[in-house]
């Protein structure tokens, strides 16, 4: 099962990443949301998305407009991971087409009760 991780932070991407490696996910990472539309270009399609906001060449909220865009990925859910705080971001990513969201900085219980309520949850190893 894959997971795709999508963040400039390279702190953020290793973080997530192993703690979805722990769950059995197989993570795919990406450093903005330009880079991680050309990797889902091919055969992938993640079981679930994790975005950050800010980001160089292709911002979090224009990923994701994108990605609801294609057919193909409509039912993949996607976490907006961000320290974009204020509620009219919520709104915003919510509208977009994300799922859940989360501000940094994250615990390891908050993304999995995230994953929990997507009907993702797994069993640590």
């Amino acid at each position: 099962m894959q997971a795709m991780v999508i963040d400039d932070c390279d702190v953020t991407r290793l973080l997530l990443a192993r703690m979805l490696g722990r769950l059995g996910y197989e993570v795919i990472e990406a450093t903005n949301g330009k880079e991680a539309l050309d990797l889902l270009t091919g055969e992938r399609k993640p079981r679930i998305i994790f975005v950050d906001w800010s980001m160089p060449e292709m911002d979090g909220l224009s990923f994701i407009r994108a990605v609801r865009a294609a057919n193909q990925y409509q039912d993949v859910p996607i976490l907006m991971v961000t320290t974009e705080t204020e509620m009219r971001h919520v709104a915003q990513a919510l509208t977009a087409g994300a799922n859940e969201y989360v501000m940094k900085p994250f615990t390891k219980q908050v993304i999995l009760e995230k994953l929990s309520l997507l009907g993702l949850s797994q069993t640590e190893s």
